[in-house]
């Protein structure tokens, strides 16, 4: 198979779809890789890394979506991007449509094959290619949190754990998935008060057991949450309905009962975000403020760490990326149920339960 790689041009976004590794890995299989020229260059990896093992290098986007019948990339497609892809694409990114239906009425215009990483599941019914992300972002969300609490940046003038004598600030996280665990290991570790709300009792006892009395665990529900905003300094959302738009956890209303300077960031933005009040940023201008209270809402958080994001994600894409390109899309999909979850566009239609749910296309 013919498969492109193109340079990420969302804001600030420096990872790349394949690393020099799963090129190779490609190329030992017999299919012919094209790499955009610079594509790799924020992350510090240069063309002739990637020609070292075997890939072309293209001049633009253009040339690589013209030679490339498979597309690898990172982020969703942007406009532009979209106006490149053919049906004999197959587009294998993140896409998060359920948030974005002008993303999806252009795929669904294109005609190509669209298959999202974060709806792809495994055997256990865990998602495995959004897991190395939500890692990232779950550990990220706490840095982030506790920068906006410090003053020059706006928040109460708070350290995240406290000092001798001083109190340690307080952490809700909402949702206890891969990227709640993470944030809540980061918050745990700077000595936070930290408390985490889901709706799952099982989940909510193997945390307990995992954390050994370090992390309160708590049902959640509105009024609970609600209950705890005034006194809360950093609220964590990372709440994940696979495919699906995320439920709005916090409303504008809470807000008025929390202090000035308080910090809400949002890890499921992707998917429309878990706070009423949240709109996507970017890395150039990360935060907004509402109601006294400032709301870090970026939408490719990993993409801060692209060195990092790119190797754990190209380490979980690789063996998808293979299948498909040995198989191609429809074997490789029919062999696999978990892979074929991941398809939420073919042939014009939205082919994803959870996603046509939400953009209202069933």
């Amino acid at each position: 198979m013919r498969i492109g790689v193109p340079k990420e041009i969302k804001t600030l976004e420096f990872r790349v779809g394949a690393t020099p590794g799963v090129v190779q890995r490609l190329v030992r299989e017999g299919h012919q890789v094209f790499i955009e020229t610079g594509a790799a260059a924020g992350i510090g990896i240069a063309d002739q890394a990637y020609r070292d093992v075997g890939a072309e290098i293209l001049p633009n986007a253009d040339a690589v979506f013209d030679a490339a019948d498979m597309i690898v990339k990172v982020k969703e497609p942007q406009a532009v991007e979209i106006a490149r892809l053919k049906p004999r694409h197959v587009l294998f990114t993140y896409l998060h449509l359920a948030a974005d239906p002008a993303q999806a009425k252009g795929l669904m215009t294109s005609g190509c094959t669209a298959i999202a990483y974060e709806t792809i599941s495994d055997r256990w019914g865990r998602l495995p290619l959004l897991a190395p992300m939500s890692q990232v972002a779950g550990r990220m969300a706490v840095d982030v949190g506790a920068y906006n609490l410090l003053k020059p940046a706006g928040g109460r003038g708070m350290l995240l754990g406290g000092a001798p004598g001083v109190l340690p600030a307080r952490v809700l996280i909402l949702g206890g998935g891969v990227s709640g665990k993470h944030a809540a290991e980061m918050a745990v570790g700077h000595g936070a008060d930290v408390t985490l709300y889901d709706i799952n009792a099982q989940r909510l006892e193997q945390l307990d057991d995992q954390f050994g009395g370090r992390l309160k665990t708590c049902y959640s529900t509105h009024d609970l949450v609600a209950e705890a905003l005034p006194t809360a300094d950093l609220v964590i959302g990372c709440v994940l309905i696979p495919g699906a738009a995320a439920p709005k956890l916090v409303r504008r209303e809470d807000l008025k009962s929390m202090r000035a300077g308080s910090v809400l960031v949002d890890v499921a933005i992707d998917q429309g975000g878990c706070f009423e009040t949240s709109h996507p940023t970017t890395h150039a201008d990360p935060t907004f403020v509402v109601e006294d209270v400032i709301h870090y809402c970026v939408a490719n958080m990993p993409g801060a760490a692209p060195l990092t994001s790119t190797y754990a994600l190209s380490a979980a894409t690789a063996p998808y990326i293979s299948a498909l390109a040995d198989k191609g899309p429809e074997a490789a999909l029919a062999e696999d149920p978990g892979f074929a979850e991941g398809l939420n566009i073919k042939d014009g239609r939205i082919t994803h339960p959870a996603v046509a749910r939400d953009l209202g296309f069933n």
